[in-house]
């Protein structure tokens, strides 16, 4: 078996010294330690997020936010799952999507009418939805209970005939039927109510 090359040996070194300083940061706030990676791991990170097409500004934001978060969050990181570097520039790597992302969201206007509260109804439109909607429970207690449970399933449940049919062991034909004919009469006495 061949024995390492000296790189090699001095990348293992250098991963468990960074990991070693990782955990003096996570137990004890060391600040020396955390002074250590911040001088290696910082410019890297800002040449690598400006690789990644970010402008000199937001790629030192970056480096800056990544470097607070490892000394806040040290503690998370895990030397058996990898390496100091691959978590440092995980967190680099999210931090610049987390920024794509919201400069992609448009700056709504307050004047936007989509986001404006809707216009109260007028005073006789009230009227008339309240009157309509006092008709329609009262038909509803009209109904018999087969067909009036029926709608309350499907209606203020929000379930499918298919649903409804599994729910309450009723064939699905009956389920369409009874549906069909509570209609029919809910029609019926709305008409005549009119």
């Amino acid at each position: 078996m061949p024995s390492p090359a000296p790189s090699e040996l001095s990348v293992a070194a250098d991963r468990a010294r960074y990991a070693d300083l990782m955990a003096q940061v996570a137990t004890r706030q060391d600040r020396a330690a955390f002074s250590e990676l911040f001088a290696f791991f910082a410019p890297r990170v800002k040449s690598y997020v400006l690789r990644l097409g970010c402008a000199d500004a937001m790629a030192e934001e970056i480096s800056q936010d990544v470097m607070v978060t490892v000394w806040r969050k040290a503690s998370l990181f895990d030397r058996r799952q990898a390496s100091v570097s691959t978590w440092i520039f995980r967190i680099a790597r999210n931090r610049r999507i987390d920024l794509y992302r919201r400069a992609a969201k448009p700056e709504l206007s307050e004047d936007e009418p989509l986001i404006q509260p809707s216009a109260p109804a007028a005073p006789d439109e009230a009227l008339d939805a309240s009157e309509r909607d006092a008709r329609v429970r009262a038909a509803l207690l009209e109904l018999p209970a087969e067909q009036s449970d029926l709608l309350r399933l499907a209606y203020y449940e929000g379930l499918s005939q298919s649903e409804i049919a599994e729910k309450t062991g009723m064939p699905l034909g009956t389920v369409k039927s009874r549906i069909r004919l509570a209609f029919e009469k809910l029609r019926k006495q709305l008409d005549e109510d009119i």
